[in-house]
Order: C-alpha cells, then structure tokens, then sequence
C-alpha cells in the first residue's frame, strides 16, 4: 500500500487507506437501527406498540431488557451539537419534566410486569447531570419501585456527564446511586478548538472527573471525541490524543462533525472558513487511528475503540456485540424500552418514537397514553435486513448459511442485486464474498456503512424515486 496515499494502523483489524476513503465515502445512515429513524411514520401509534407487547408475553418467560432514560436539557449550548435539547437556566422546568417523566416510566413498568429484568441502564441527553443530586436519587427509586434491575456485578448502568457541571463529591453520589459505567463529553482539549464551538473545558478539570469515577469504583469509563470541528487541525489533535491516552479511558468515541446546519441551528454559528478541509479532516482520522491503536485500543467499529478488556471487546469477540441508538451495546438479546422526550424503544418487531417538543410530549400522557409519535412495524424482509446489517456493523463478517437457516430464502437469489453491487465494493478490496461467507477486510471497516447500505431497501427505493434531502452525515 502506497505511504502517499494510506497509512497502515498497526492493529491488523482496521486498516487507514486515504485513497479509497476518499473516493467512497458519501452520506449515510449510522444503523443504530434498520429501518432507520427516518422511515418511520405517524400511522404507527400506541395500539401497535400494545401489539409487540402482546407478542412478546405469547413468546412466554422473563427477558432482559435495556432502559434509555432520555434528560434533554442543558445549561449552555454547544455549536456542534446535533441532539434533541433543551438549553435553559431555567431548573423548574426539569421539575415539571421529570413529573412526566416518572408518569411514562410508572406506565412502562406496568406493561412490562413480570418480564421486566433491566440488566442495561443508559442516561442521555442533554445533559443528564443538569438534575441535581437529589432529583437523580428520587428519579433512580422511581425507576427501581417500577422495574426490577439486575445486580450491580451483572447489570450496565451508564450515564452521560458533562465535567463542567459535575464534582467529585457528584461523582461519588451517582455511583452510590446506582451507576457503574460513566461516558465523559470531552470532544477536544484544545482553547482554540474549544472556543470556536461554545465548549470552554480545561484538561485539568476533565482529568480531576475521571480520577474521582476510578475512586468512586466505575467501571468503565468512556471519552468523547470528534474530529472535523473548527480550528482543529492534525498538531492540536496530536496534543489532544496525547491528553486523552494519558487519561486512559476505557472507550473512546470518535466521532466525525457532520456540519449540516440547515437542520440544526446552533451549528449556524460555527464559520465555515474554521472547518478543516476533507484531506485535514483524513488526516486526522489517520492519525486517530494509529495513535490510538499503537496505544492498545481495539478498534469495535464505526467510531468506537475500547481496551482489549473492556466489555465492549469481550462481547465483540465473543459474537454477542449489539448496535442501538446507544452505539455499540453487550447486549444483544434485550428488548429497548426508552423513556423521554424524542426516545425511541425497539420491542419486538417494531419501534416507536416519542414526541419530540415537551408540549406535545406533555398532552399524550395527560390524556393518559403512552407518548408515541411515530414508529414502524417490521416486515419478514426488514427482520432479514436487520440481522444482516447487525452482524455486519458489529462483527465484519455474515454466514451466509445461518441467513438461510433463520429465513425461507437461497441468499444468491433473494439478494442477486445486492450481490452485484457488492462486487464492485469486493473490487475495491473492502470485503470478499464466498459461497458460505461475506467477510470485510480490515481495509473495508471504516467504510462498513457503505457496504450495510447495499442491504438497505427503504433507502435504496428511495434514490430510485426521488433525489434526498442532505439528512445523513458522511459515512468518513
């Protein structure tokens, strides 16, 4: 492989080749779903989520299940961000929220009575930290009153924090309340960097975070990055990785800024004469990824690498890594319920959405309903598509004998479509294709979106139909 063009990251897994990143990559979906959240549809309403509820209680037995708690406010914007929030100084409408809240959680606790074990916890956001110490602790014993959780040694309990908002004294408190995995937002250590997106965030702060999460007995404890933001450049990252390497996290998550401010205003105050160039944008994933492999991090997929140790690297290794809306999970077999504003669960063959502005989100539980939105219902072929896509994001490779095994299809034929279009991928050298297997290379990893959106029907019919709005970030 030619230096000019690529750089070989010393962790045979994945493989940096500019050359072909920069010919391929193109807008895409993230799957943390399939069908992803854009094709669901108001027709879907409370009575089909009843439905997949029903279904799951016919199939009989206690089920893990996974329970995302969604906090949309936060005290300060930042330019970047592209989730759903609420940006306000404003506590007493966390109050009324987490009144309703508590209503959607009592009200999922009931339907999922006697096959309710939640082995997975994750707080998001917003900022889940913007309750205060005391709205947290009544929250985790409304959830623990309505929900039976699995032991502190077998469950994951995670949340997001913002260390601008926490102490260590904060931290000490949400492990005793509960939590045993901590996520740090921390994007760049860089003044420059951390200036130009409204994020002012000293290394000594965020440091002093992770220290008091490894006293208070986390056990996992993950960084954000992003690359691509403004001001940044390959010699700021280079300083930030060396910062974040001597953190020694236990994850890292390193995500690519999709600059779409035409969806998402606060991204309407960032210049584009400071957003790097796509061949700086290159370089500095190239450089992400071998220092951070050369440093002893696994490269799982997408935008997440993890010490050989942690969970997320056993469960990949050992086949049961999931992907949700969450990311990359260990939990592959559990149902999601999801709780909030915007959140979206996946019960059965379905998922539902909530309603996205709190007033409406409000109206649906006074009236005493579940506040769905939207949702879709999976057909035969999106189950089939589903796995397919899941095994290929969270494994690299597909069997194609256990695809025919599981469905009433001969593979060549279902996908003879697909198959062809995956030869010009094969072409480019991101994955083979053989009679028993597909297989991606380490070459192929970086691009596994490109290769899953072969796979995806709603997407694809839809090019076919009419040119798409710009709703997808760059698959690199």
């Amino acid at each position: 492989m030619s230096t000019s063009s690529s750089t070989a990251a010393p962790n045979p897994l994945v493989e940096f080749d500019a050359a072909i990143i920069g010919k391929l990559s193109q807008s895409g979906p993230r799957y943390t779903s399939y069908p992803t959240a854009d094709r669901f549809t108001a027709d879907f309403g409370y009575g089909n989520f009843l439905e997949a509820l029903a279904a799951l209680r016919l199939r009989g037995g206690r089920r893990p299940l996974s329970l995302y708690i969604h906090i949309p406010f936060c005290d300060t914007v930042c330019y970047y961000c592209a989730c759903n929030k609420i940006v306000t100084k404003d506590r007493g409408k966390a109050a009324t929220y987490l009144s309703y809240l508590k209503q959607e959680i009592s009200m999922q606790g009931k339907l999922f009575a006697g096959m309710n074990q939640i082995e997975q916890l994750h707080f998001g956001g917003g900022t889940p930290t913007y309750l205060s110490d005391r709205q947290m602790e009544d929250l985790m014993a409304h959830l623990r009153h309505h929900f039976e959780f699995a032991p502190d040694d077998a469950g994951e309990y995670s949340i997001e924090i913002d260390p601008r908002t926490v102490s260590a004294e904060r931290v000490q408190s949400l492990r005793a309340q509960g939590f045993n995995r901590i996520s740090l937002g921390v994007q760049d250590f860089d003044a420059e960097v951390q200036k130009a997106v409204n994020r002012i965030q000293p290394e000594a702060e965020t440091v002093a975070i992770i220290e008091a999460a490894r006293a208070a007995g986390f056990r996992s404890i993950s960084i954000d990055l992003i690359y691509g933001l403004p001001k940044q450049s390959p010699a700021s990252m280079e300083q930030t990785l060396t910062k974040v390497i001597a953190a020694n996290p236990d994850r890292i998550a390193l995500y690519h800024y999709a600059h779409m401010p035409h969806l998402f205003k606060p991204q309407r105050r960032i210049l584009d004469a400071d957003l790097p160039d796509s061949a700086t944008k290159l370089a500095m994933l190239g450089l992400c990824i071998a220092r951070l492999t050369a440093a002893g991090y696994v490269y799982i997929g997408m935008d997440h690498f993890a010490k050989p140790g942690d969970d997320l690297a056993i469960a990949q290794r050992q086949g049961r890594l999931h992907r949700n809306f969450q990311g990359y999970s260990t939990r592959a077999e559990a149902d999601l319920i999801a709780c909030g504003v915007s959140a979206i669960s996946s019960v059965g063959a379905v998922y539902s959405q909530n309603e996205k502005t709190l007033d409406a989100y409000y109206e649906k539980l006074d009236e005493g309903r579940l506040p769905i939105a939207r949702g879709i219902k999976l057909d035969n072929d999106d189950l089939l598509r589903r796995i397919i896509i899941q095994m290929l994001m969270c494994n690299f490779e597909l069997s194609i004998e256990s695809i025919e095994q599981g469905y009433p299809i001969v593979f060549k034929t279902y996908f003879a479509a697909e198959l062809a279009k995956l030869a010009e991928l094969e072409a480019d050298g991101l994955l083979s294709i053989d009679a028993e297997w597909l297989t991606v290379t380490p070459k192929g990893r970086l691009l596994i979106r490109n290769i899953c959106m072969v796979f995806d029907r709603h997407l694809n019919a839809a090019k076919e139909n009419a040119p798409q709005p710009l709703r997808y970030s760059k698959t690199i």
